[in-house]
Order: structure tokens, then sequence, then C-alpha cells
């Protein structure tokens, strides 16, 4: 039986930090799992709307290469999806705090035996603005990140 890992994530602008933590929760199990934000979630834990709208975030994690499926979380249950999908380990991000004070209690009541793991953060002293900065300036686009009239996409 295949092993699934399970992390969860804004992901507002996909950059080198998220692609290591997707590395990461995959070399827990042979398929991945992503629960993307919803906006109206974002905008309670962090006082305002992400800069990419939730269909769009689901749209570009579905796209990359160590993602298996992905969906949007839920509104009125934040645990309701683990339920559903039942991973075998749950890996949270470094300085993920949202939704995992009471992780464990709310695996055991629901009869859910994942693993939970922290992952190790991918730059220590470099946030995430500063990664999309970055990529911004150090990485040229390639031919496949443009539309036919020449636009990003």
């Amino acid at each position: 039986m295949k092993k699934i890992a399970m992390c969860f994530g804004t992901f507002d602008g996909l950059h080198v930090g998220h692609e290591d933590y997707f590395r990461q929760a995959k070399d827990c199990a042979d398929e991945l799992f992503v629960v993307v934000s919803r906006d109206e979630t974002v905008v309670d834990l962090k006082g305002q709307l992400p800069l990419n709208n939730e269909q769009d975030r689901l749209r570009v994690v579905m796209t990359h290469p160590n993602v298996d499926d992905a969906r949007l979380g839920y509104l009125d249950d934040k645990y309701k999806i683990i339920e559903e999908v039942r991973p075998d380990y749950i890996c949270l991000g470094h300085d993920q705090e949202a939704f995992t004070e009471r992780l464990e209690a709310e695996l055991a009541r629901r009869g859910i035996a994942a693993t939970v793991v922290r992952c190790v953060p991918y730059e220590p002293d470099i946030r995430s603005s500063s990664l999309l900065r970055g990529m911004r300036e150090e990485e040229p686009m390639t031919d496949a990140e443009y539309d036919e009239q020449g636009m990003p996409l």
C-alpha cells in the first residue's frame, strides 16, 4: 500500500522554500497531497487576502512535479480533509503554527494514526518574501513561462 504525506500552506507565489518543503514531505512517503489554504482562512490568519486567489494558487501547486494531488482546505472544519485523505504523514512547515496546537489530539480523536513531521527551513535566515524577490531577480524566465503574446503566465 502506498504511503501518503500531506502538507498545508498558502503557497502565494511558489518559491524555492516551498519547493524544498514539498521535497521534504515527498521524501516521507510515496505520494504527496497538498492542502492549499482558502482565501478566507488566509485573511483570518494573516489579516489580508493573498496576492493570488485560491483557485490560482491551487492550480500552480497542482502542477508542481512533487505534488501528486492537491485540494483547497475546508472553511468549517480544518481537520476534515485529514480525515478524508487519512495520510500516513503530516508534514508541517518549519514555522507553521496555525491549526497545529491541537493537531495530535484531533488526530487521536478522529482515529487517524498519522505521524507528524516538522520540516526544516530551506534557508533559516531568509524569509519567504526574500526568496520570492530573489527568484524574480536572479532566475530568468523560460519560454514556457510566457504566453503567445509574450506575457508572463
